[in-house]
């Protein structure tokens, strides 16, 4: 009995501890539910007042109880405070689902907090209220992002209490108002990190009162896109020697660089490219012992570049690109930049000879861009260089007519630019092998020829055009490594059909084709090109109908001068991207389609104007311009000289931000609707040779852009409407219509001037003439019936005669005794004349 008692006690006890742990978890899991501290709860509450999220990324905070749980919060596992905020919009999100509304800077009065990032968003207000009042503790934060929102901001006078601040990211947010941001940045004695870039910051005001900045900590700063408008200050560059990054690239300074930058002993990185700075570079700049990137270019710069520059041991990156430096013998200057990596010194006024002694020692180079340059270069033909570089820009140089065959031995090429540079013979074996296997191939522009059919190109980026290539063109890898692909291979003499192999290319975005020899029934390759965005196939002999599914990126379609038939198909007007249109001289027929042209583009004002790689003719205003790439700004519907037919649809006048029209040389019929009016983007109206009938609408008036006009050769009708814009149009954009008049025209008539208080002309003409038949007819029915009854009955006939003598005699008797009277009244008066003489 004793030994089960005994064995029975452990066991009792070990359920009493079991008992005792799952209790304390219990209240573990407990105290886990609810463990947000309270004023921090009630903090971050009021801060998501302010936030539309209409996409519910945020459900979190309304859903879980314990704001620590909330999404984008966390929590210190000890003190169970709110430490860290990070609302940053994922880049796997949709870019869409962003959150916008209000930043309330009340989030600042967490007493712990010390991460905050709100990057990457749509808010469009800051709220300052209450921050200045509330923050009585040392701040904790280290890191703040509000970049790349829609804000704007009058000063920066809310960061002096968080003198803690090592990262500081405010880029994208206009400051412009901001007079005294150095100031402001001067109370930050650790940050170690300043981006400002796209501020709009125009200025480098310092406060007389402040002796230096105190910014010795700081490592990384970046002023790059803003409009300071000012010259470097020479003690900008002594606000730490310890950068070693700054990037003051297209901020539109001036004036010349200072001398004071050779005290960034430490810098690495130096961009200031597109700005305005003149002079030459300081003389020490090869002081500059760890520099790797270097990038002058876009500037103003002149002289030759300094002796000491090739006494930059570790410099990897170079780049004096398009500046308008002088002098000779660079190459001279670069023989023992052994390290570098990166030269860019094109686009600017060197001369002299480049040849393999150049490279000798540059064998870490690995890009090399000495683009639009005046270079002779002089390599041997059996040159093998030391380096293998991963990009080449050679473009606007002189490097025919021989392909450099130097190029050949690089094998590690992504990408060539050899455009405009008087090639035209090439080694075809060697060329065939080095342009398969380039992702980014650009050889535009020169006088290449041969037949490259058989050749299967790997690139996402093919640049042919301009050249003399015959036979059929080469086929498409449909493993290209890119998710954009763009082909330009016009104005060329490539003849036969697309190739089968194209149709797998899914990923294709840019096709240009334009003025080839190609042939065949090429739609039925586009249903399979679902990202298409340009689709140039113009001046060609393709043929066929346009029937097919059409991407819903296509931005531009031009299929003018080939030998397309059929009826444009209503899916055309429902691409939403779609804003260039040209279906000019081919063989469509039918109607246009009557349905809501939903064509977005061309209906919308868009925030901002897309473009689409691609290059194309215009025709517009009577004339043809050629552009280096369309753009949504130009927006152009073209489908004349087809054998269109039946009435304009009153839809396609609704498409108010159009400004070409040219529905010319078909076989249209009806009347211009009046709401052509709210056209009034239209710069150019082409309407000429159809079967158009009526008047021409008074709102056409509005249209007060409008450059080109020409609506000859159809039946309007009436007065041209009374408008300065239609009267300023000269002859010949109205004649061809005879029964139209009015300015510039011949006058109009009297009843034309009036239409509406005259009576049309023909009946007029019918009313009169029936007045006047009844009233000759009348006539001649009461003399005949007289006379004749006079001379028929003879009783009637004697009874006239004595009618007519009785009448005679009365009025002879009458007569007679009326000029009696007259005698006897004037016999006294010429008697008593008489006696008085």
């Amino acid at each position: 009995m004793m030994t089960i008692i005994t064995t029975q006690i452990p066991l009792l006890l070990l359920l009493l501890l079991s008992l005792t742990t799952f209790h304390k978890c219990m209240s573990i899991n407990d105290h886990k539910l609810v463990r947000c501290n309270e004023k921090d709860k009630e903090t971050l509450s009021i801060f998501r007042k302010g936030i539309n999220d209409s996409f519910g990324l945020l459900s979190t905070w309304s859903t879980e109880k314990d704001c620590c749980a909330w999404k984008g919060v966390s929590c210190d596992n000890i003190t169970n405070r709110v430490t860290k905020l990070d609302l940053k919009l994922s880049p796997y999100f949709d870019p869409f689902r962003t959150s916008t509304g209000e930043i309330n800077m009340c989030i600042l009065e967490l007493e712990f907090l010390s991460y905050l990032d709100l990057s990457d968003n749509d808010f469009d207000v800051i709220s300052f209220t209450t921050i200045q009042h509330n923050i009585t503790h040392a701040s904790n934060l280290f890191y703040l992002d509000l970049s790349d929102n829609d804000l704007q901001m009058d000063n920066l006078d809310w960061l002096s209490p968080h003198s803690s601040l090592k990262y500081l990211y405010l880029s994208g947010i206009d400051l412009h108002k901001v007079t005294n941001w150095l100031q402001a940045v001067n109370t930050l004695p650790s940050l170690l990190e300043l981006q400002l870039s796209y501020c709009n910051l125009n200025n480098f005001i310092i406060n007389p009162s402040i002796e230096y900045l105190n910014l010795s900590s700081l490592l990384t700063l970046d002023l790059s896109v803003n409009n300071i408008t000012s010259q470097l200050p020479n003690w900008f560059f002594n606000l730490t020697k310890d950068l070693t990054y700054l990037n003051l690239r297209d901020s539109n300074i001036h004036g010349e660089i200072p001398s004071s930058l050779l005290n960034l002993q430490n810098l690495r990185y130096l961009e200031l490219s597109y700005n305005q700075l003149q002079g030459s570079l300081p003389d020490g700049i090869s002081q500059l012992p760890n520099i790797q990137h270097l990038d002058l270019s876009y500037n103003k710069l002149q002289g030759s570049l300094p002796d000491g520059i090739s006494q930059l041991p570790n410099i990897q990156h170079l780049d004096l690109n398009s500046n308008m430096l002088s002098g000779s013998n660079i190459p001279s200057t670069l023989e023992n930049l052994s390290s570098l990596n990166y030269l860019s010194i094109g686009g600017n006024n060197f001369s002299g000879e480049i040849s393999e002694n150049t490279f000798s020692k540059l064998s870490n180079l690995d890009w090399l861009d000495l683009a639009s340059s005046n270079f002779v270069f002089q390599f041997n033909l059996d040159w093998v260089p030391p380096f293998q570089l991963s990009d080449l820009l050679l473009s606007n140089t002189n490097q025919g007519p021989n392909f450099p065959s130097w190029i050949y031995t690089q094998k590690s090429l992504q990408s060539l630019d050899l455009s405009s540079s008087g090639i035209s013979l090439v080694d075809t074996n060697k060329f065939s092998s080095l342009i398969e296997r380039i992702p980014y191939l650009f050889l535009s522009n020169n006088s290449l020829t041969g037949d490259i059919s058989n050749l299967t190109l790997k690139g996402d980026m093919l640049y042919l055009n301009r050249n003399n290539f015959t036979g059929g063109l080469p086929n498409i890898s449909p493993n290209a490594g890119g998710y954009a692909r763009d082909v330009d291979f016009s104005y060329n003499s490539f003849s036969g059909s697309i190739p089968h192999s194209w149709k797998n290319s899914k990923y294709l975005t840019t096709i240009n084709l334009w003025n080839n020899k190609l042939s065949g029934a090429v739609l039925e390759h586009v249903s399979d090109w679902t990202q298409l965005g340009f689709l140039n196939l113009g001046e060609n002999e393709f043929s066929g109908t346009i029937r097919f599914k059409m991407s819903q990126y296509l931005s531009v379609l031009i299929l003018r001068a080939n030998q397309f038939e059929g009826t444009i198909p209503t899916q055309l007007f429902n691409q939403s991207s779609l804003f260039h249109l040209d279906l000019a001289h081919n063989k469509l027929s039918g109607s246009m389609p009557k349905c809501i042209y939903n064509l977005t583009e061309m209906v919308t004002l868009t925030r901002e104007d897309s473009f689409v790689y691609g290059t194309l003719e215009l025709f517009t205003k009577g004339q043809e311009y050629y552009m280096e790439y369309a753009d949504s700004i130009r927006k152009t519907i073209d489908l004349s000289a087809n054998n269109l037919s039946g009435e304009v649809p009153s839809e396609l006048f609704h498409l108010v931000q159009a400004q070409t029209l040219n529905l010319s040389h078909n076989n249209l019929i009806g009347k211009i609707p009046k709401t052509i009016g709210g056209m009034k983007n239209l710069e150019s109206l082409d309407l000429s040779n159809n079967k158009l009938s009526g008047e021409i609408p008074q709102s056409m008036a509005l249209l007060t852009f409008l450059e080109v006009l020409n609506l000859s050769c159809n039946n309007f009708d009436g007065k041209i409407p009374i408008g300065t814009q239609l009267q300023g149009f000269n002859v010949s954009s109205y004649i061809g219509n005879p029964n139209l008049c009015g300015a510039p025209l011949n006058n109009c008539t009297t009843e034309e001037e009036n239409p509406k208080n005259a009576t049309p002309s023909t009946d007029n003409d019918s009313i009169r003439e029936s007045l006047y038949l009844g009233m000759g007819v009348g006539f001649a029915a009461g003399f005949w019936g007289i006379c004749g009854s006079l001379f028929l009955i003879r009783k009637w006939r004697h009874a006239y005669f004595r009618f007519v003598d009785g009448v005679g005699d009365k009025l002879y008797v009458t007569l007679m005794v009326k000029l009696n009277s007259f005698r006897r009244n004037r016999a006294p008066a010429n008697e008593g004349d008489s006696s008085s003489g």
